[in-house]
């Protein structure tokens, strides 16, 4: 498991990205992560169990390339809660081999209004999906196939 994170003047973490490669559970981390805050928005991404045609999914897996992965997160998630004007950033991400239901993807956002939490939330959310350095492949009865793009908001 890997982390970086962004940490403001009194050692407080204002972004925190860590990626899994073994199964998290989203709900612990969030409560062990998330302050006291005025407004906070979540998302949470499961395997769907289709790929992208329509068909049954057996699993999808995803690769990265460790360090600059994290960093790119990092990067963006620090730029997308200043230009939001939010307060703290978490960002969990799986790799490796996951099934359907799995949790794949866990971005939480704090913030002093609503707006600028889900503002922040859906950015960051947008940012993982089209400028982060993962690949993605689909499994159906034992044959993997790469995809060439993430799927549509």
């Amino acid at each position: 498991m890997a982390i970086q994170q962004q940490v403001d003047g009194s050692g407080g973490s204002l972004v925190d990205v860590v990626i899994h490669r073994q199964p998290f559970n989203p709900w612990s981390a969030l409560e062990a992560w998330l302050p006291e805050a005025a407004a906070n928005a979540v998302f949470l991404g499961r395997v769907r169990p289709e790929d992208q045609r329509g068909d049954s999914l057996d699993a999808l897996e995803l690769v990265h390339y460790p360090g600059m992965c994290e960093q790119r997160i990092r990067d963006d998630a620090e730029r997308l809660r200043q230009l939001h004007g939010a307060d703290r950033v978490l960002v969990l991400h799986r790799v490796g081999k996951l099934p359907p239901g799995e949790p794949i993807v866990l971005v939480a956002v704090t913030a002093d209004r609503r707006g600028a939490a889900q503002r922040c939330c859906a950015a960051v959310l947008e940012a993982l999906k089209h400028e982060a350095p993962f690949w993605k492949r689909e499994w159906r009865g034992g044959q993997g196939t790469w995809l060439e793009a993430n799927t549509p908001l």
